[in-house]
């Protein structure tokens, strides 16, 4: 997904958001107040891709066809 889809990710990967969260995730601030609530769910989103996209790939292990074992 891309930064302008980041609402829905975010409620993918986010348990437990609060039904005034989502509404604002979903509507979009009316406020200055609102607007700030809405960046910090932003920039949670942000953290939480960042460590998704650097989660390390699994390695095969090339001991696996280590030709001295037995």
């Amino acid at each position: 997904m891309n930064d302008e889809n980041w609402q829905e990710e975010y409620k993918k990967w986010k348990s437990g958001l609060k039904p005034f969260q989502i509404h604002l995730l979903d509507e979009g601030a009316q406020s200055l107040s609102q607007a700030w609530l809405l960046n910090t769910m932003w920039c949670d989103w942000k953290e939480i891709k960042k460590s998704k996209e650097t989660e390390l790939p699994a390695i095969k292990s090339s001991w696996a066809n280590d030709p001295w074992e037995d």
